[in-house]
């Protein structure tokens, strides 16, 4: 969530956001919410005020205020409520480094690591080598649990906690994180803290992540009024919720390890093969609290640390910055690494990287307390360590034989 007073001192800022981002808001029609409201508060704390002043024999006079109260506050409570839905749905401001455009298509590549494997044989994709190696089976999940499930068997099993296991190594690794954050700029190399978080939240928390919609995609328990998580970061984001953090403590950063669960309701059609495009999945995630100046140079450092993970694993990949109309309206900038699928002859995205300011932190009211003694909203990023099933599909396509 944006701050008001920011949108009133620079709507034009904020109108040209939304333009950008395809985003149908009106902000002058929030301006005027948001005068409306402050009018009829205004209105409301006066006749407190002149209540308050009132002595004990004025009972016609207080008896007129109690009226007038009762006749306004109806008007409040729906401008209050009116304000604060349209608030939520301002998307974040932008990146100066961040393309215009309308879709995917728009996206910029930023750079290359190793160029496409040509294999002196037509290339299988990974279903193909999965059954042949007896490592994945993607038909009986379909009978005993419905499309995009699958089971992983044999190697492709001890290849999973292979690589959990050396993620955790890497980012708890503080003489990797110095070298890394050193060639960024980033001036901290506190290791990363694992983490293995719950796999429910409860709704009220998800709006406050912003990760509540598209609730179509969401498996929500009505009985519990509760999510199974889409991502590690829905239960690690909230970790310092309603929090005043010390200065001296940040960064404060974690890598959680989680299945996820989502309908993919949006991606009708599409990946409906293979172990790509899954209801549920493994997924190792980083979540990042850091000031405000940092965190641009914390973003960096993440994506240094994806780059550095694939690379060990020295699979072809591609950085994309992702244009306005193909962002999450939390992201501020969003870069995307795509890894080389030969089984499809082209790069998928395997890792995303959000750096979302304070947009987070906001309605978290996630705070830090600077050295001078001011109270400030930290600066969040999250991004994705691995994604297991991509990752997988990856290794076995790039090096099959």
């Amino acid at each position: 969530m944006l701050d008001i007073k920011f949108i009133r001192k620079n709507p034009e800022e904020v109108k040209k956001c939304c333009e950008n981002r395809q985003a149908n808001i009106s902000i002058d029609f929030l301006l005027e919410l948001d005068k409306k409201k402050n009018r009829l508060l205004g209105e409301v704390e006066d006749l407190k005020s002149n209540q308050n002043k009132l002595s004990k024999d004025d009972i016609e006079e207080a008896r007129k205020i109690k009226i007038n109260i009762k006749k306004i506050e109806p008007e409040l409570n729906k401008a209050k409520k009116e304000f604060q839905d349209l608030m939520l749905q301002v998307p974040n401001l932008l990146s100066g480094d961040v393309p215009v455009g309308k879709d995917e298509n728009d996206n910029k590549v930023l750079r290359k690591f190793k160029e496409p494997i040509k294999f002196d044989f037509k290339p299988k994709n990974h279903i193909e080598l999965g059954e042949i190696c007896n490592i994945i089976d993607t038909k009986k999940s379909a009978i005993i649990s419905g499309s995009r499930f699958n089971y992983l068997f044999n190697e492709a099993v001890f290849l999973q906690f292979a690589i959990i296991q050396f993620v955790f190594e890497i980012l708890t690794n503080r003489k990797i994180i110095k070298e890394l954050a050193k060639k960024v700029g980033n001036p901290f190399d506190k290791p990363f803290m694992p983490v293995i978080p719950p796999v429910i939240v409860k709704a009220e928390i998800m709006k406050k992540m912003d990760r509540f919609d598209p609730i179509e995609d969401r498996y929500y328990l009505e009985q519990d009024d509760a999510l199974l998580i889409g991502s590690a970061e829905h239960t690690l984001g909230p970790l310092h919720m309603d929090e005043i953090l010390n200065e001296k403590d940040l960064p404060i950063r974690y890598v959680g390890y989680s299945t996820a669960f989502r309908r993919e309701a949006g991606s009708y059609g599409r990946d409906t093969a293979g172990i790509l495009r899954r209801h549920q999945f493994d997924k190792i995630e980083i979540e990042s609290f850091i000031q405000s100046e940092y965190g641009l140079v914390e973003q960096d450092l993440i994506i240094a640390i994806q780059e550095y993970l694939v690379q060990q694993l020295d699979i072809p990949y591609q950085v994309m910055i992702l244009c306005t109309g193909d962002m999450g309206k939390q992201d501020y900038r969003q870069v995307d690494i795509e890894c080389w699928m030969p089984g499809q002859n082209k790069y998928r995205e395997t890792h995303t990287s959000d750096y979302m300011t304070d947009y987070q932190s906001r309605r978290l009211n996630t705070r830090v307390k600077r050295k001078n003694g001011k109270l400030e909203f930290v600066h969040m990023n999250d991004a994705t360590a691995f994604a297991i099933g991509r990752i997988l599909i990856a290794i076995i396509e790039n090096y099959q034989q």
